[in-house]
């Protein structure tokens, strides 16, 4: 990944996942790759498979996360960093979500973030987290505090 490549990061616009987004900016700076930042967003439950009955058609569920992701990067990263960041909002699964664009991408590294909730190790990492490492098919980060990079 010295001369190139790509790295997927997931952002859910938690400290987590800026942290990841901090570190996966840096790294692809000092690798040259290519930056694509996944954000997934899901229905909420409780609408079930039956959709949303009664909504307009035209509404926007996308929109928001687009914007959220939008957010994300400019907060986490310089401008000129940021305006190269591709940007992509999926609905589904999180995990899922990242993980097809990693094998669509043939990415070289997935940079997640860390959550510590509880003492399981599917709740320290996360479950998207969890799940990412044990399916990618490419070497994954998963970040945890402080994101200072020097050097």
């Amino acid at each position: 990944m010295a001369n190139g490549g790509t790295i997927i990061v997931g952002v859910d616009g938690s400290t987590p996942a800026q942290q990841a987004l901090r570190w996966a900016g840096r790294q692809a700076e000092l690798t040259g790759s290519r930056l694509v930042a996944v954000m997934a967003w899901e229905l909420p439950g409780a609408f079930g498979w039956a959709g949303l009955p009664g909504l307009p058609e035209d509404l926007d569920l996308e929109g928001p996360a687009a914007h959220a992701l939008a957010e994300a990067v400019k907060d986490a990263l310089p401008p000129a960093r940021a305006a190269a960041v591709e940007q992509v909002v999926v609905l589904g699964n999180p995990a899922q979500a990242i993980l097809d664009r990693a094998e669509e991408e043939q990415a070289d590294l997935v940079v997640v973030g860390v959550r510590g909730h509880g003492t399981f190790s599917a709740t320290l990492l996360g479950s998207v987290s969890h799940t990412v490492t044990l399916h990618a098919t490419c070497p994954v980060v998963v970040v945890r505090g402080t994101t200072e990079v020097t050097g």
